[in-house]
């Protein structure tokens, strides 16, 4: 349970985030929570919500304060089976798991895949493009997360078509107890049993990054029992995040043909398309933390227990912070965006998802002058928010 402030001056707010209206287009949501104050209570949810870039990022950064520890979702029992895993947990535990994980991750250890993912990258382009027209979020996005990443994971070939059903469900369970996150759980529990079952030396991939998490148990370095729902840490961060976050890169150069006119001219632009894109449509909307002790937010008082949402996709579009939040500018550099986190759980997939975007859009600016979209589906999920369908056709010219 969330411990109620004392405090009576905290403004509250009715509105549920999870709706299909909010999930689809939270933005003047957001907006309407920053105007109210630092902090405003969301009562469907009991939790406390800070929407302003500062307080996010302070709060990212102070992890001795804002504890993942008690976990980082919203429904109470999810939480507390969730404790103890990667994102659910605080150093020194969180330290000793994160390092373990992040090895196969490091951006030294990312060099080493550059060269096949390049290739890759330029294989699907290719034919893509000369086809003229494509889904971008199931054809192109997918593609390397689903292949390369897959492989690179190591958890085998038979059960890889439900990998992207088993993530988006894990996401879906990260919000309240409404009919997504119903229909999810069967799906977080047949992964649980794969990850416990068969995603295990002997059946996964020899050397692969799930194989490294057991060579390390064996080592000594981490309890084995860890082993098998840290895989939630190589299959959720790996696949829809990415997807997403390549699938909106898309849809927002095809509203902004000026703006792809300036990567394709100068392709050192193209780290920063990549941060002003999460920041502008940041694929993960929030995760909780508990209050260690009695806090103050900008003057708002917190006790202890509390918990509390940091709106990441409000953060970043913080009209304090950057200025003409809602305009999509490459030129913006905004290498202090927040859609990856800060601090301890700095997202640990970042660098390979940077190198996946890189790769594509790389490819894409060599051959491509156009994007027009001809169709589009919102994702509906709980935890993430995106484009699931984004049909586009390619101008050569």
């Amino acid at each position: 349970m969330s411990v109620t402030p004392a405090a009576t001056d905290i403004p509250v707010d009715d509105i549920d985030l999870f709706s299909d209206e909010a999930r689809i287009d939270p933005y003047p949501i957001y907006r309407r929570l920053r105007d109210a104050g630092p902090v405003v209570h969301l009562s469907r949810q009991g939790t406390f919500a800070l929407s302003r870039y500062d307080d996010v990022r302070t709060a990212l950064m102070d992890w001795e304060t804002f504890s993942s520890a008690r976990s980082v979702f919203v429904d109470p029992e999810i939480n507390k089976q969730l404790e103890g895993i990667t994102l659910c947990s605080d150093p020194p535990e969180h330290s000793t798991l994160r390092g373990v994980l992040g090895r196969p991750l490091r951006q030294d250890r990312m060099r080493e895949i550059a060269d096949r993912m390049d290739a890759a990258a330029e294989q699907v382009v290719t034919e893509l493009v000369g086809r003229g027209h494509f889904d971008a979020a199931t054809e192109l996005a997918e593609h390397l997360p689903m292949t390369l990443v897959s492989e690179l994971v190591g958890l085998g070939e038979t059960h890889r078509g439900r990998m992207l059903e088993w993530a988006a469900a894990i996401w879906d369970v990260q919000g309240p107890v409404n009919d997504r996150f119903t229909a999810a759980m069967p799906l977080v529990e047949e992964f649980l049993a794969f990850a416990a079952t068969e995603a295990v030396p002997g059946k996964i991939t020899p050397g692969g990054w799930a194989d490294q998490l057991y060579q390390a148990s064996d080592r000594g370095e981490l309890p084995r029992e860890k082993c098998p729902v840290m895989m939630l840490d190589y299959v959720t961060p790996s696949l829809d995040t990415t997807i997403l976050a390549i699938t909106n890169t898309i849809a927002l150069f095809a509203a902004h043909p000026d703006q792809w006119d300036l990567l394709r001219a100068d392709r050192s632009w193209v780290p920063h398309a990549i941060n002003e894109s999460l920041r502008i449509e940041s694929p993960v909307a929030q995760f909780t933390r508990v209050l260690t002790h009695d806090h103050e937010v900008d003057g708002v008082a917190l006790p202890a227990g509390t918990r509390v949402a940091l709106l990441y996709g409000s953060a970043n579009r913080d009209e304090r912070k950057y200025p003409d939040p809602e305009r999509f500018d490459i030129t913006r550099r905004p290498s202090d965006q927040l859609a990856f986190g800060r601090g301890e759980h700095v997202c640990i997939g970042m660098h390979l998802a940077r190198m996946e975007m890189g790769a594509l859009l790389n490819h894409l600016a060599d051959r491509v002058a156009r994007f027009e979209v001809t169709a589009s589906r919102p994702l509906l999920n709980n935890g993430l928010r995106g484009l699931e369908h984004l049909a586009v056709r390619v101008h050569t010219g």
